[in-house]
């Protein structure tokens, strides 16, 4: 009963929130349960009581940043109504602002490199390239030779941007220091696959339903 009191007491939210700042500040290699739990002035049993091990409480914070940002990326895709270059553009800013503008959130959720992490998060982050996948895939669905690069190139240009923003956390720049650039990066981008050219020449594909494709439905 009274492991269960201070289970209460110390409520999964409020361990989410003070864990996240200490992984920020020393790491996941350096701290334990126990060193957590002492950290926030409770027994490493209070912990237990709600994540089974050091792994579990780190992968319980990265899925709510994976849920944030596939949220936005559905939001986006949905008002734009339809597939084009101009939402591919939009989306592959919208994750460097995340990036840039959420370092701690991005090194854990793609950075960190850690072997009893991998099983862990690899579905949040293959649901996050493949909603930036169908996205690449429906603008170049007419293009020659789109179906060899339907699979390499949304990997190609999601290691472009992880690149910029590995960068810019790298040197400790806001999203403000580096907007510019990362626009003109992006815009070079599509220069450089002729996307613009090419969008001039097809009918903007619209989805049938506001609803997302399912392979990207959480």
């Amino acid at each position: 009963m009274a492991r269960k009191a201070v289970a209460q007491e110390l409520s999964r939210e409020r361990i989410l929130a003070e864990a996240r700042e200490l992984f920020a500040s020393f790491g996941y290699r350096a701290l334990t349960m126990r060193s957590i739990a002492k950290a926030m002035g409770y027994s490493h049993g209070a912990l237990y009581y709600h994540f089974n091990e050091k792994a579990e409480l780190f992968y319980a914070l990265i899925k709510e940043d994976f849920s944030l940002l596939l949220q936005r990326q559905r939001e986006m895709i949905v008002r734009e109504h339809g597939f084009s270059v101009n939402l591919l553009q939009k989306l592959m800013l919208e994750f460097v602002w995340f990036g840039v503008s959420n370092p701690n959130h991005y090194e854990m959720m793609f950075m960190i490199n850690e072997p009893e992490l991998q099983h862990y998060s690899r579905t949040e982050q293959a649901q996050c390239l493949e909603m930036f996948a169908i996205v690449i895939r429906q603008v170049i669905a007419d293009q020659p030779g789109s179906e060899s690069r339907k699979y390499t190139l949304p990997w190609n240009l999601f290691m472009s941007l992880h690149g910029l923003i590995s960068y810019c956390i790298q040197f400790k720049q806001t999203y403000e220091d580096v907007r510019k650039l990362a626009e003109e990066h992006i815009r070079l981008i599509c220069v450089s696959l002729d996307f613009d050219s090419y969008e001039q020449q097809r009918p903007l594909v619209k989805m049938v339903s506001p609803n997302l494709p399912k392979a990207i439905v959480i």
